[in-house]
């Protein structure tokens, strides 16, 4: 008996994703485990396996098609010696009694409430003897001999152009009229094809329009932002990296992440995401970093911090990013996470504000270092100093919280020797 492949849920939030490539083609035999396609969701793309054994006798869905809804039929799967004709998928069944009851339907409320057996009798026959509507004879078109003429040499179709003489009747000035604001729309339309280009939004870019419009419609968002001297930090890093191998060398990144982590510890009312009805606060530290990719950005999770290195925070970094811009990441390795980080310093930016990471209490946005006059002892000198912004969710985080975590951060930046108490 014939069995529906269904577009399988590949994660918790998952609605609706798009069939990238089908591994298999009808005629083909497969048993579980078997490789049968991959599916794109708003996250990654993701290799999709044959549950039972059987050969496809029917493909459903072409390559590409987007928002595919869960459990919907994507193919027919059919038992050895099986013909695709001797069964129906049950989405076509469904389809064929649905349409009957419609039809069912329509005649009932035709023929409800006449109670003399003659009319219904009548009713039924009209019914019946209806014609289509497709097979009427098209409606005439009014026009002048001149008229019609013009726009027969003009290629035009009467039945376009809107007639202006007696009972809507076509003439010479409707087609030149015609003509010309045809001509004109033309060249309207060829400058604006030349003035942009359109390309269609993906399920990520979706994705992320619909998540951050919720968190900045939904949670009321302030700002904290502080300079950072990581001078101290950059020696230090100098220091490790040159007793590294050049497969891991930390970078500042990893050492913000470890930072964050430990001040999290230290202000765990910051480490919190809003539940509606409840807060929830984490009493391990997952840290969320964003990672730009093709098409969009996702936020990793590196799992555990407070209780790793900065060699092993970096391994997992590196790890992590390489398999988001694959599109191979899992959906345990990006969805979740009690704390988030952005980090567009390796692209010169100063000092930016970020949208949080719903539920996620809070974003640290973290700017470049750089070479800044500061007052020391009275004196003025030169240090690296790197602005940090702290987006908070003030539902989760008031302001004295959001001010003491920044207040314990700096304090770790500049003193990065504190990370390892």
């Amino acid at each position: 008996m014939s069995v529906d492949i269904l577009m399988p849920a590949l994660s918790p939030t998952m609605e609706e994703g798009t069939l990238s490539k089908w591994l298999v083609k009808e005629g083909d035999k497969v048993e579980p485990g078997d490789l049968i396609a991959e599916i794109e969701t708003d996250k990654a793309t993701m290799e999709v396996e044959a549950i039972d054994d059987g050969i496809i006798g029917k493909i459903l869905v072409s390559e590409g098609q987007e928002s595919i809804k869960v459990n919907s039929p994507i193919a027919v799967l059919l038992s050895e010696g099986e013909k695709l004709s001797d069964n129906k998928s049950s989405n076509e069944v469904k389809k064929e009694i649905k349409s009957e009851l419609q039809n069912i339907n329509e005649n009932i409320l035709q023929i409800n409430g006449v109670k003399d057996d003659a009319q219904i009798s009548k009713n039924i026959s009209d019914i019946s003897n209806k014609p289509d509507p497709k097979l009427n004879k098209k409606e005439r078109i009014f026009a002048s001999p001149l008229a019609k003429r013009i726009a027969k040499q003009r290629d035009i179709p009467l039945s376009s152009i809107l007639g202006s003489g007696p009972q809507g009747r076509i003439l010479k000035i409707d087609v030149d009229n015609f003509d010309n604001k045809k001509s004109d729309n033309t060249s309207l339309d060829s400058l604006e094809i030349n003035n942009f280009e359109i390309v269609k939004n993906s399920a990520m870019r979706k994705t992320i329009a619909e998540r951050l419009v919720k968190s900045k419609n939904e949670a009321p968002h302030f700002y904290l932002s502080l300079d950072c001297n990581i001078d101290e930090l950059l020696k230090i890093r100098k220091t490790l990296n040159s007793k590294s191998n050049d497969e891991y060398k930390i970078s500042v990144n990893d050492m913000i992440i470890k930072a964050s982590s430990t001040t999290l510890l230290k202000v765990p009312k910051a480490n919190a995401s809003w539940e509606n009805e409840n807060t929830k606060y984490y009493n391990t530290t997952d840290i969320s970093v964003a990672v730009a990719i093709e098409g969009g950005l996702i936020t990793p999770i590196v799992k555990n911090v407070q209780s790793k290195g900065l060699l092993e925070i970096s391994m997992d970094m590196k790890t992590l990013a390489n398999k988001a811009k694959d599109g191979k990441l899992q959906p345990e390795e990006y969805i979740g996470g009690s704390f988030s980080i952005s980090n567009l310093g390796m692209y010169g930016i100063k000092e930016f504000s970020a949208v949080i990471n719903p539920p996620q209490g809070c974003i640290l946005a973290v700017g470049s270092g750089e070479k800044r006059p500061i007052v020391i002892n009275n004196e003025i000198s030169i240090a690296t100093i790197m602005t940090v912004t702290l987006s908070c969710d003030h539902r989760v985080v008031d302001g004295a919280v959001g001010a003491e975590f920044l207040s314990e951060f700096k304090n770790l930046i500049e003193n990065p020797s504190l990370m390892l108490l």
